[in-house]
């Protein structure tokens, strides 16, 4: 099981109902994208964050190593946005390295930055989602939101052979460790080949046989899976209308030049 998938099952807001979670995520992303603010992305971070650590329960160092993920690509992506290459220097920095300096000015970094921490907030509302809330309550949610079920249904599959494909490589992988698989670089990439090759004509065999399978259970088209039932909160949905209703003047007023 995934670090998400496990996270998701333990958090306290796993219960909570899924339409809540779902349309709370999606419209503060919404807004958080359209404004471009900054002041309102480094706001949806905290909530965001408040809420899965102490609301949902999930350790605060698991969501720090989950957030570093994006953030690292996000700083390798920005470099290029803040560090030039000019005959030059700019007004914030710059290294003179022969006839070219290296070099920056404060529009670039302040650009960087709205762009880092918009999509960090953004990142903190899907992961909002998905840590709280499982993948059968999202299928529910797109389902009742009238979803094509061919998509629901191959999102559903795709989810579940994550799984079986990250467990076969695990074990291959064990396998060409004990074999002393990886004792060269040689070795590695030979190991790495014949990883490939073997998931690939077991992934081929074991859709076969899932389908195989389904067929045996009267499959008819639909997936269908056990619904349950949970009432939306009506504390829960005023709280999210007072919520998105800020986010959407702060949009609206960050849109007009008034707010950064």
């Amino acid at each position: 099981m995934i670090v998400v998938d496990k996270l998701c099952y333990t958090s306290k807001l796993r219960y909570v109902n899924p339409y809540e979670k779902f349309f709370f995520a999606v419209l503060t992303l919404i807004f958080v994208i359209v404004s471009r603010s900054t002041a309102m992305g480094a706001a949806v971070i905290a909530m965001n964050s408040w809420l899965t650590v102490k609301k949902g329960g999930i350790r605060a160092a698991e969501y720090g190593r989950l957030m570093m993920i994006p953030l690292a690509f996000l700083f390798l992506s920005t470099i290029a946005i803040v560090i030039n290459f000019s005959s030059a220097p700019l007004d914030a920095f710059g290294f003179r390295v022969g006839e070219t300096y290296i070099t920056g000015s404060y529009e670039g970094i302040e650009r960087a930055v709205r762009l880092t921490v918009t999509a960090m907030g953004a990142v903190s509302c899907l992961y909002f989602l998905s840590l709280n809330t499982t993948m059968t309550d999202i299928l529910t949610v797109l389902s009742g939101l009238r979803c094509p079920a061919l998509l629901s249904e191959l999102m559903l599959l795709i989810y579940r052979y994550i799984f079986v494909l990250l467990d076969t490589a695990y074990y291959i992988s064990v396998a060409q460790n004990a074999r002393l698989g990886n004792v060269s670089l040689r070795a590695r990439v030979k190991s790495f080949t014949s990883l490939v090759q073997t998931l690939f004509i077991r992934s081929i065999k074991r859709s076969a046989a899932l389908y195989d399978a389904m067929e045996s259970r009267c499959y008819d088209g639909r997936i269908r899976v056990l619904k349950e039932n949970r009432p939306a909160d009506r504390k829960d949905i005023t709280a999210i209308v007072a919520v998105e209703t800020i986010l959407l003047v702060w949009t609206v007023v960050a849109r007009i030049g008034i707010i950064g």
